[in-house]
């Protein structure tokens, strides 16, 4: 059986103090849950800070982004040795606010993830359509595609111990959710697809949810078979909300 993950992205949000508030808040009642994962992935700036604050091991440490060159003359860059020297085991690649802010493609997303692998990291990578896709009714070949990309770059073997993340665009900070079996249909997609190249592999990676993930809705959706866990972004700021999730992954896993 897969264990759950939940991973909290707290976006370009976050103080000194409002870190060291959240954290304490968190690090005590995660510890004494024992059949989930917990990460938090702060701004670049503040991930020595959270380093500081979540030592116990039980909530691990993740970042937002990575770059997909190693070093060199790349102003405003992070590379994935940074990351792992500031204490990061995982790192998010490919969430849909880089994909269309910044105009991040398949091709550099698949980049990135290979410059997490490079360095020993995590990768959680983010996949998902937009609502005009949705409507389009294309969701699967959108993701496909995205998921392609990757394992076109780095092979099915890399996906082994990394994580897929769905997240549709249109549930993202928009109050809406995709239904349970909404998003269950598109997480056995994933899994199938995988399968078709690696059904261990399938079986083994991890799919997270990431779209409006609540403490009211996060027992339904951790509910489905291929539901693993979710990446969270506003209720990961609010310590109360963030451990009704995480609990509700405990009891799904």
């Amino acid at each position: 059986m897969r264990r759950p993950l939940v991973a909290g992205n707290w976006k370009l949000n976050g103080s000194r103090n409002a870190n060291q508030v959240l954290m304490q808040e968190l690090v005590g009642p995660v510890s004494g849950l024992g059949k989930v994962d917990v990460a938090v992935c702060p701004p670049f700036v503040y991930l020595e800070q959270v380093a500081g604050l979540c030592r116990d091991g039980r909530i691990a440490l993740g970042a937002q982004d990575v770059s997909d060159q190693d070093s060199g003359a790349f102003t405003g860059e992070v590379s994935g040795d940074m990351l792992r020297d500031m204490g990061c085991t995982c790192v998010i690649v490919g969430h849909s606010e880089r994909r269309a802010l910044y105009g991040e493609d398949d091709a550099f997303t698949a980049r990135k993830f290979a410059a997490a692998r490079r360095h020993g990291l995590t990768p959680i990578l983010c996949v998902g359509e937009l609502l005009e896709e949705r409507e389009g009714g294309v969701t699967e070949s959108v993701v496909a595609r995205q998921l392609d990309a990757v394992l076109e770059r780095v092979g099915i073997e890399a996906l082994a111990d990394a994580v897929i993340a769905y997240e549709p665009v249109w549930a993202i900070g928009t109050g809406r959710t995709a239904t349970p079996e909404q998003a269950q249909a598109v997480h056995a997609f994933i899994r199938a697809r995988l399968a078709d190249r690696d059904p261990a592999v399938a079986q083994k990676v991890r799919i997270l949810y990431g779209g409006s993930v609540k403490a009211d809705n996060a027992a339904e959706l951790f509910a489905q078979p291929d539901i693993d866990g979710g990446l969270i972004g506003g209720a990961s700021l609010k310590a109360s909300d963030f451990l009704a999730i995480c609990k509700a992954a405990e009891q799904a896993g």
